[in-house]
């Protein structure tokens, strides 16, 4: 699995194994080869697959040995990213053991509850119920004070604290990839290469990104729109997009794991695009950023909340048409552009290393004020 949430806890994990013994315990997925080769340690549950989508549903308190495994580790603190079967049976474990207990804020949850529910009423009472369990924690921690204000705003018993979101991206010196992948596509110079990188899935509002494309190919703005993910929304997508003529102009990658590679195609791309109102503090931004390329986002978008429009970013009113004529002007300020390409690079761009350092200091505080 890759998302933003996945790839948070990888190089928290990765980060605190130098100095730490750590365990992520997480959803199995059957027999896959070198599933476990990471440096810290991997404790899986049953589970099974969610009809549809790409995520599970873990069974902790049906597994023995997930349990097993659980009891023989001495914990100092047990931090959670989901509140749902894993996470909650970490809220209850920390709990019953008196272990300090943090949990970050990943998502907006109402948005989910509503979109899989329809039922606003039911929503409310999710909700609630994840509330309920979130405050038992001894410290929220928040992606950005947008969803700090919503999850005190859905009833956290404190205003959570804010820790950004980082990338292990390295600026990308050597154009010699870039190079390639320009070669690979056939990209024109003068086509302007546009990015999103992602889950394809509707709830991103890929839909307003298309209907955008088929404004600017209406206008004749010559671009190559990539896509780099892969998602349940992916087969739509395509015909879609072969409907309205834009297949010349468009690139489906699939999922792109390797680092290098990826940071090639942020080198390569003239502006990000992440139309998207449900994310709540995305990786790909900052990733986009290490390689000195500027987001196009949506207003009221909260991802959108460290960005200031015409500085280190853009912000566009929500209609596709404004969202493509906002990308043609963008081009149209060649000095300008290139000065909000440094400004996202100087602004936005932050590593694990430091976003790590700021962590411990909440794992280290919440240790040494545990009451024994």
């Amino acid at each position: 699995m890759i998302d933003g949430v996945v790839n948070v806890v990888d190089n928290y994990a990765r980060k605190m194994s130098t100095t730490a013994e750590v365990y992520v315990f997480a959803p199995d997925y059957g027999k896959i080869e070198n599933i476990d080769e990471f440096p810290y340690k991997i404790i899986r549950t049953k589970s099974i697959k969610i009809p549809k989508l790409d995520y599970r549903i873990s069974f902790p308190v049906f597994d023995a040995f997930f349990e097993k495994n659980i009891k023989r580790i001495r914990f100092d603190i047990i931090h959670v990213h989901s509140p749902f079967a894993v996470g909650n049976y970490g809220i209850h474990y920390a709990k019953k053991n008196n272990i300090p207990l943090i949990a970050t804020l990943h998502s907006q949850y109402k948005k989910d509850f509503i979109e899989h529910s329809k039922n606003k009423f039911i929503s409310d009472i999710a909700i609630s119920e994840l509330m309920r369990r979130l405050n038992k924690c001894d410290r929220l921690i928040a992606v950005n004070e947008e969803v700090a204000k919503v999850f005190h705003e859905y009833g956290a018993n404190r205003m959570p604290v804010v820790i950004r979101n980082a990338t292990d991206l390295l600026p990308l010196e050597d154009e010699t990839l870039t190079n390639n992948l320009r070669e690979k596509y056939q990209i024109q110079y003068e086509q302007k290469v546009l990015l999103y990188v992602g889950r394809l899935d509707k709830i991103k509002n890929i839909d307003f990104l298309i209907d955008s494309l088929i404004i600017l190919k209406k206008k004749e703005f010559k671009f190559k729109m990539i896509f780099i993910g892969s998602g349940p929304y992916e087969v739509f997508m395509k015909k879609k997009i072969s409907a309205n003529n834009l297949h010349d102009d468009t690139i489906f990658t699939g999922r792109i794991i390797n680092r290098l590679e990826l940071s090639a195609y942020y080198k390569l791309s003239d502006l990000f695009l992440f139309p998207s109102l449900y994310d709540t503090s995305s990786l790909v931004q900052v990733e986009a950023a290490s390689q000195h390329t500027p987001t196009l986002f949506l207003e009221k978008a909260i991802t959108a909340s460290t960005i200031n429009d015409g500085v280190n970013g853009y912000i566009s009113n929500d209609s596709p048409f404004t969202y493509a004529e906002t990308i043609i002007d963008i081009f149209n300020d060649t000095n300008r552009y290139e000065q909000i390409c440094d400004n996202a690079f100087k602004d936005l761009y932050l590593t694990w290393d430091l976003i790590v350092s700021e962590l411990k200091v909440h794992y280290q505080d919440l240790i040494e004020n545990n009451p024994e």
